[in-house]
């Protein structure tokens, strides 16, 4: 298969506004082998990213739980190439000056070779975070790779809820900036036509699914 996708050529949903549980109760059937499977098929396509980055590029990505595609695969690319990978925290791992819950992700380098290595603490969202005391902010990033419960065909990706990514991203979206690289990864039963998009939702750049790799 080309890995440079055509629009017809996604298995998409039309359902313009799907339930999250939807999606994440489909992630949760796939049994670990399937889930590791369609990871190092997607990390097949990582070769289209790589021809728009420089040498040393900062790579931010996450932890994958609750079903998602794997991102071990994203971070050995990382690794193999010489890129510079980091994983989120939530803001300063509390709570911003003012009181309210600090949306901001920043970023901490990462280290070891195996997420299953690195140190950890869970957020009270229950997402695993890392420890660190150098912080770097977003747009410090070359890509960054993007957690989806869906996408739409327009680069329109609908979270979990919290709002984190689009708080992060946002100002340098709106402002024009051409870094850091927004990019999907997900499965392709996650792609659907149209979602309904919200005036503070940040779209993506790029999108990689198993089945390969499409520019917006």
């Amino acid at each position: 298969m080309h890995p440079e996708l055509k629009h017809s050529e996604f298995q998409t949903s039309t359902v313009s506004n799907p339930p999250r549980r939807q999606f994440t109760r489909q992630r949760r059937q796939l049994t670990y082998g399937e889930r590791s499977q369609y990871a190092r098929m997607a990390s097949l396509h990582l070769v289209k990213l790589q021809q728009r980055l420089a040498p040393r590029a900062r790579i931010g990505l996450y932890y994958d739980g609750f079903g998602e595609l794997p991102t071990q695969p994203i971070l050995d690319w990382c690794q193999c190439l010489g890129y510079l990978p980091y994983l989120p925290v939530v803001g300063s791992l509390g709570r911003a000056s003012n009181g309210s819950d600090d949306k901001h992700l920043r970023f901490v380098p990462v280290y070891q070779s195996k997420l299953l290595n690195v140190p950890t603490r869970i957020h009270s969202l229950g997402m695993k975070q890392n420890h660190h005391r150098r912080l770097l902010w977003a747009r410090e990033l070359d890509v960054i790779i993007c957690p989806l419960v869906a996408v739409d065909l327009n680069g329109n990706r609908m979270g979990m809820g919290g709002g984190f990514y689009d708080t992060t991203l946002g100002k340098g979206y709106r402002s024009g900036a051409k870094k850091p690289l927004k990019i999907g990864w997900c499965y392709d039963f996650q792609v659907v036509e149209q979602l309904q998009r919200q005036p503070w939702d940040v779209p993506l750049d790029g999108l990689i699914t198993p089945s390969g790799i499409r520019w917006f």
